[in-house]
């Protein structure tokens, strides 16, 4: 049940103890264990992830919202637990991407005249053993002898500092560095309490159209002196600051001598300055404790809604930092009064929903939209009309947006099954029509050369071809990734998208459409090569290029043949039949996942077979855990008649997600790998990416009662237990749904709908569970 439901009917004392909560979670081993009558917030590490390229973020942040208020050390997405200097406190930070991107308006307190305006230069050195985060809240000393706090409502950020007794207590507010490519900037001081900026950046891997970010800063009590730099020179009492690619900023200074705390609260909007000072009004103006005591109760209110029972405390710990992580992104987009720029750059009002930004697609679409789906079904429809929102203002669907504007980011066609996703799921409920007619151009065309997004870019080739011709070396016409560098995988991608709109085309009405997509998901047999039995990539006369050892495959985005070969979730039994049947697909199966190793120590394969580098995905014949083309790899075998070697796999996968710093496979990529670990945790998994259907393995607790919203989901909770699962009592020896038999290895969401309990019998050998030939989940026709 949601936080602030358990609270009524409660006592006055215990509600208040509830809300205040108690001591931050500290990282790594030292993080807080909470009993089952405790916080789930004190369970989540906020850490795990930022060492070794999780690229995740420390600082405070309420689920979904604007504002990611956090440090940044100087790597390039923000911050990085081997860096031990602390080089401001900036707004906006996206978990776990591969680029920098963010880290607009870096704050930081300083004490003493102000000598450098580069953040490089002026940054704080801070230890681990002063820092402290949990959900909602940050809190670090620096050795200058300063406490920085930080929390967060959806729209703002407030710090609070702690000063050593001085008449120079300055607050550096820095808009001309971010971790993106500033353009240009303006800061203005409206008065002797507030400070104004618009920050205009580009730029996430490569250069994007511009966006602009506005804030405003609102401290609690007057600075007695205040100045602007630009570039190198500091001007004190000057007002305003405008620069074109320069450092600019402003500073501010108070008199601690006998007042040594300093609170402020910073607004942002991607609409205008009007817009940050609305937000302001609306979500300031409170003090930092009632704002953290809120974040953190809005945290509660979240993670409550899955109650886990069983397994060690670090693995309670992975699990609730991964569910912790599955709600950091997309982001709110719009204003308290609903407005927000549209990738048209025009304003626009949202009515009756909330506007959500910041779409790694080819990332979520295979996990955490489904993991929203399930747990988030009301925000989940708000992001998917804001997906629709954005072809209808700007004529196309996104593939990798940020803020405003396309990036371009990553190869395929994403954003077709995240959208069938929302469809099957139930969440586009008098939108179907118009999400399937943006869809339908998406799938038949290409955005024509004036327009930023670069769609299917070979969707020519393809609907003549049956394939997405892969074209070495070839010059981008747009910033971002091309098709064309990657026509293997693009054709696999496009095929996948083709099949769940087919399902979608089918379900509306439109069997002409209908037949068609499901004729083009076949495609994916078009770069078979069976000469070699693996996916292959064509040139743009058809031949086969590349070398044909798959291992060393060209034309895969960010894998290889052998990692590619099962992303054919819409006819996995036509995809064995070109491998040569059941057998050789096991043969093949037992090969990439290293299996004889990996029942002898699944730990030690997964770290030292299946792991390399966290951006080393070439040149590979096994499973990289770490990335999402085979992510849906370790389920294939619930469609080979061998179900339990998919939990043998997915438990020593799970082993790489720890409490450390480096507790995280790979990026996190806007919660992609988090929901991968919680969904994986759990037992239930979306096989079909785009379609409602769940495969079933082990769950690694005993008991996970998960709380539905009624709306969407009528018997309000579903139970999954497993009693006496463990790293040797791991395979299924029956499963039942509210008491019923259950031979198949997958449910979909009209049996989730009306299911109450899924249980498993487990033990310490395989069984014949779902081995038969009708348990497999069904290819899609």
């Amino acid at each position: 049940m949601r936080w602030t439901q358990r609270l009524r009917g409660a006592g006055t004392a215990v509600a208040a103890v509830a809300l205040l909560g108690g001591a931050l979670a500290v990282p790594s081993a030292q993080a807080a264990t909470a009993s089952d009558e405790g916080r789930l917030t004190d369970l989540v590490n906020p850490f795990i992830g930022t060492e070794n390229e999780g690229n995740t973020y420390p600082g405070a942040a309420v689920p979904f919202g604007m504002v990611q208020f956090s440090p940044d050390t100087g790597h390039n997405t923000g911050y990085d637990y081997s860096e031990n200097h602390i080089r401001g406190f900036s707004t906006v930070h996206l978990s776990g991407v591969g680029c920098g991107l963010g880290g607009d308006l870096p704050v930081l307190p300083t004490t003493g005249d102000i000598t450098s305006t580069d953040y490089g230069k002026y940054a704080a050195e801070f230890s681990h053993d002063d820092e402290k985060a949990s959900p909602g809240s940050y809190k670090v000393g620096l050795k200058t002898g300063i406490e920085a706090e930080l929390t967060a409502t959806k729209r703002t950020g407030v710090q609070r500092y702690t000063f050593p007794a001085t008449d120079k207590a300055n607050v550096l507010i820095n808009a001309g560095q971010s971790l993106h490519k500033t353009l240009n900037t303006k800061v203005e001081i409206l008065d002797n309490r507030t400070v104004r900026t618009a920050i205009t950046g580009s730029g996430f891997c490569q250069d994007t159209k511009p966006y602009t970010v506005y804030t405003i800063t609102r401290f609690d009590r007057p600075f007695k002196t205040s100045g602007t730099w630009k570039g190198d020179a500091v001007t004190e009492g000057s007002k305003e600051s405008t620069a074109g690619g320069e450092r600019s900023g402003a500073f501010v200074r108070f008199d601690t001598s006998k007042d040594r705390s300093v609170e402020a609260t910073t607004a942002i909007s991607y609409v205008d300055a009007k817009g940050a000072a609305l937000n302001l009004r609306s979500e300031g103006g409170r003090s930092y404790d009632r704002v953290e005591h809120a974040a953190q109760a809005a945290w509660e209110d979240r993670l409550d809604d899955v109650k886990a029972q069983g397994g060690s405390d670090t693995l309670r710990r992975t699990f609730y930092s991964s569910l912790y992580r599955s709600f950091l992104a997309p982001n709110i987009g719009s204003d308290v009064d609903g407005r927000y720029t549209g990738w048209d750059q025009k304003i626009h009002r949202a009515k009756g929903y909330t506007y959500y930004q910041n779409w790694s697609l080819w990332d979520t679409y295979r996990t955490q939209a489904q993991l929203l789906s399930l747990l988030a079904p009301r925000e989940s429809r708000d992001m998917a009309i804001s997906v629709i929102k954005i072809d209808e203002e700007s004529g196309w669907l996104p593939k990798w947006g940020y803020g405003t504007v396309e990036t371009n980011i990553m190869t395929g066609d994403p954003v077709t099954p995240f959208l069938t996703n929302a469809y099957q799921q139930g969440l586009l409920k008098g939108y179907e029509e118009q999400a399937y007619r943006a869809l339908k151009k998406n799938a038949d065309g290409v955005p024509p050369a004036d327009s930023a997004p670069v769609g299917r870019e070979a969707n020519k080739e393809y609907i003549a071809d049956g394939f997405a011709p892969y074209i070495k070396d070839r010059a981008h016409v747009k910033p971002g990734d091309s098709d064309y560098d990657h026509g293997a995988s693009a054709t696999l991608e496009y095929a996948l998208s083709d099949a769940m709109l087919g399902q979608m085309a089918k379900d509306l009405g439109h069997k002409d459409d209908a037949a068609r997509y499901t004729q083009r998901a076949q495609n994916y047999r078009k770069i078979f090569d069976s000469s070699t039995g693996f996916f292959r990539a064509r040139d743009a006369a058809g031949t086969f290029t590349g070398p044909a050892d798959p291992a060393k495959s060209e034309g895969f985005h960010e894998g290889t043949s052998w990692q590619y070969q099962w992303l054919v979730p819409q006819d996995l039994p036509g995809m064995v039949g070109l491998i040569g049947g059941t057998k050789a697909a096991n043969d093949r199966l037992d090969s990439f996942f290293a299996y004889d190793q990996l029942v002898q120590d699944p730990a030690k394969t997964a770290r030292e077979v299946w792991v390399n580098g966290p951006y080393d995905y070439y040149n590979a014949d096994k499973y990289n855990p770490q990335n999402e083309p085979d992510l849906i790899a370790p389920y294939t075998y619930l469609s080979t008649g061998q179900p339990w070697k998919t939990t043998d796999v997915v438990h020593a996968a799970l082993t790489l997600f720890t409490d450390a710093p480096t507790g995280m496979t790979g990026n996190d990529d806007l919660g992609t790998m988090s929901a991968w670990n919680v969904l994986s945790s759990i037992g239930i998994f979306p096989v079909q990416p785009g379609t409602d259907t769940w495969g079933l393995s082990t769950p690694v607790f005993e008991r996970v009662d998960v709380t539905l919203d009624r709306r969407y989901y009528p018997k309000g909770r579903l139970t999954v237990k497993a009693p006496g699962t463990s790293d040797s009592a791991r395979y299924i020896q029956s499963a039942h749904t509210d008491g019923t038999a259950l031979g198949k290895t997958y449910l979909t969401t009209d049996d989730i709908r009306g299911l109450r309990e899924l249980s498993f019998t487990v033990g310490d050998k395989p069984s014949t569970w779902g081995t038969s030939a009708d348990a497999a989940p069904p290819a899609l026709k």
